[in-house]
């Protein structure tokens, strides 16, 4: 009985948790995302672009195969998450933002010496105006996002703000 009840409510909330991460991957979803960190430090707001999240929707589908972690290389500025399950938009970029407390901002440098900063830089690169992102679910289980901006950020010897 115990058993019942209790798979029960594991089973409800794994629905329910499913249905709220599917709440935040909407194209505003991963907007307010980024502009709440963005305005924290008085950067003005990213903007969703078609052209840019299309790019951003081919890459994710590409990498549905495997999963890798491995960046783009095209035109715009990116910042890519993997994670198990129903890792949903906003979880990616607050995992990103993450990184703000290795960023100095006196010295333009992570504290960290390597670049333990650069996804939180991108986020708040004043000069990105255009966002798109893509979400898929891999072959393994696992999630992959990301999200492109343009212009590009993190351009060595500039400053995010």
């Amino acid at each position: 009985m115990w058993f019942t009840k209790l798979s029960s409510a594991i089973c409800f909330m794994t629905l329910c948790l499913s249905h709220l991460s599917e709440a935040q991957n909407s194209p505003q979803d991963f907007v307010n995302a980024h502009n709440v960190i963005r305005a924290a430090v008085g950067v003005g707001p990213l903007v969703w672009n078609r052209t840019v999240a299309s790019y951003a929707q081919k890459y994710a589908d590409k990498r549905m195969k495997d999963c890798e972690m491995e960046h783009s290389y095209g035109p715009y500025g990116e910042n890519l998450a993997e994670g198990y399950g129903n890792l949903d938009g906003a979880d990616a970029v607050k995992m990103w933002a993450s990184e703000k407390p290795d960023y100095d901002h006196s010295s333009n440098s992570c504290v960290s010496g390597g670049d333990d900063c650069l996804h939180y830089t991108q986020i708040v690169w004043s000069k990105s105006v255009h966002l798109g992102c893509g979400r898929t679910k891999c072959a393994n289980g696992w999630v992959f996002v990301i999200c492109s901006y343009d212009p590009v950020g993190n351009v060595e010897g500039e400053r995010p703000y």
